[in-house]
């Protein structure tokens, strides 16, 4: 049966969670981030380049070091169920900039009655057909945890409507794409005004005790988003390891 999706527990309880966002095909690396501490591993089928095989390995790999796969899904409507009957514990969906595309992404991840997802036991999820029945439809409904991403000026007007939307868990800003569409090209995330856009999405969130979350580049990025209350942190690998090789290359100009 489906176990306990450890990350929507301590969302439940007001937890911050820490994650690990991978885009590259790289099993052994989720292993790395699950050994290392993190809660989950955040698999980038928007931007990165996998199959769907890949994917699986990627999420027998989090199981093998005890951490939450979550996929964050690409823009073929498919995509989602695909995720989780390959055995995501969760979702994230980007470009949500309405209540309606906020529904829908719902009934995408959730079986009937609540949604729309087709339900088959002889799936991955399912244990290959060991699972199955209401035991398994309700704790998958359940388990399965409903991120929706912030990217755009329209889904920061419609900020509260979209994160209210039944089976909605938590918001997650895209401060790279969110910063560009919003016309700060130059200066990013880094920009005041953005700032601003960005607090007032932080205030919005506690008011509606919504969970937000956010990336981050490094352990000071991570220091920071917690304290200022982000729920869920995802650390982006490349920018960690880019910067230690550029370290470890430093110290042979540092030697001359």
């Amino acid at each position: 049966m489906m176990m306990t999706n450890a990350v929507k527990e301590k969302l439940k309880k007001g937890e911050p969670a820490l994650g690990a966002l991978v885009g590259m095909y790289a099993p052994d690396l989720v292993e790395m981030i699950g050994y290392a501490g993190f809660d989950f591993v955040l698999i980038d089928n928007e931007h990165g380049a996998f199959s769907q095989r890949e994917i699986e390995q990627m999420i027998r790999a989090a199981e093998l070091a005890a951490i939450v796969p979550i996929v964050r899904v690409s823009y073929d409507p498919s995509d989602i169920q695909k995720a989780l009957d390959l055995g995501a514990k969760g979702i994230q969906v980007p470009m949500v900039n309405t209540r309606e595309e906020a529904e829908k992404v719902v009934k995408r991840a959730k079986f009937p009655p609540i949604g729309q997802r087709g339900a088959a036991f002889i799936t991955r999820s399912a244990r290959f057909g060991i699972d199955g029945g209401k035991l398994y439809l309700d704790a998958a409904d359940e388990q399965t945890l409903i991120i929706v991403h912030i990217e755009t000026p329209e889904a920061v007007a419609n900020f509260a409507e979209i994160v209210t939307v039944p089976g909605v868990d938590a918001a997650f800003i895209g401060p790279t794409d969110l910063s560009i569409s919003l016309g700060y090209k130059e200066a990013g995330a880094s920009h005041p005004e953005f700032q601003q856009v960005m607090q007032r999405l932080y205030e919005t969130a506690r008011e509606l005790n919504v969970p937000l979350g956010n990336i981050a580049t490094s352990a000071a990025g991570v220091r920071d988003e917690l304290g200022r209350g982000t729920s869920l942190v995802a650390v982006v690998t490349t920018s960690v390891i880019m910067a230690s090789l550029s370290q470890v290359a430093g110290a042979r100009d540092a030697s001359k």
